[in-house]
């Protein structure tokens, strides 16, 4: 019989964290909003603000792209009206000085909603990060989500075929940890309520879950 194992959530004690690449920029988030409206830098750069610094996006290869695609159309056909999934969009946080790009969020409302402004938090309960040569990167992540007030956080890890759901957040990041084997179905809770389950299978690209 298949287990839900715990894993060790990372906490605010540790030292301040971002990835760790050759060069980063200070910014605050006005800064970096102004930046993008007057065409400073565009998606074609690939930068996103983590922690109040400018760094470079990951480029995707074929797994992850079919796997985030996967994950949109697995929650897609679960969600109640009032919600959609907004894919590789920023989400602002501000006492994080932070502007991510999850690679898939459920967003309370429409698309029309944010016409004029990023989603926040408070109307995200969910965002997932579908990661492979990202996962250290996106583990850390956490501390981001869960001190900015992102309820839930999804990790659907490729290397391992396993889902790790953070839950729980507050200054430190998540309290909880639980990770789904590729045996198991990850239960869909949106603001307390399950919606469904999804199973590995219905996210991973098939030479991954076959192999």
């Amino acid at each position: 019989m298949s287990t839900i194992t715990p894993l060790q959530p990372l906490t605010a004690t540790q030292p301040l964290w971002v990835p760790a690449l050759p060069t980063l920029y200070r910014l605050s988030i006005a800064q970096y909003e102004a930046m993008v409206a007057f065409v400073v830098f565009t998606k074609r750069d690939r930068l996103h603000l983590i922690n109040g610094f400018l760094v470079a996006k990951m480029t995707e290869y074929p797994p992850h792209a079919a796997a985030c695609d996967g994950v949109r159309f697995a929650i897609e056909a679960l969600l109640a009206t009032g919600w959609y999934v907004r894919s590789d969009k920023p989400l602002k946080i501000p006492n994080c000085i932070s502007v991510p790009e999850p690679d898939v969020v459920v967003a309370r409302g429409t698309w029309r909603d944010y016409s004029q402004r990023h989603s926040e938090p408070s109307q995200v309960p969910l965002v997932i990060e579908v990661s492979s040569l990202s996962l250290h990167e996106d583990r850390w992540m956490a501390l981001v989500y869960g001190r900015g007030g992102v309820a839930v956080y999804w990790i659907v890890n490729l290397i391992d075929r396993q889902v790790e759901v953070h839950t729980d957040p507050g200054p430190d990041g998540y309290r909880t940890v639980l990770v789904f084997s590729s045996d198991q179905a990850v239960p869909l809770f949106l603001e307390g309520t399950e919606l469904g389950r999804i199973t590995m299978t219905d996210i991973l690209p098939r030479e991954l879950v076959e192999g």
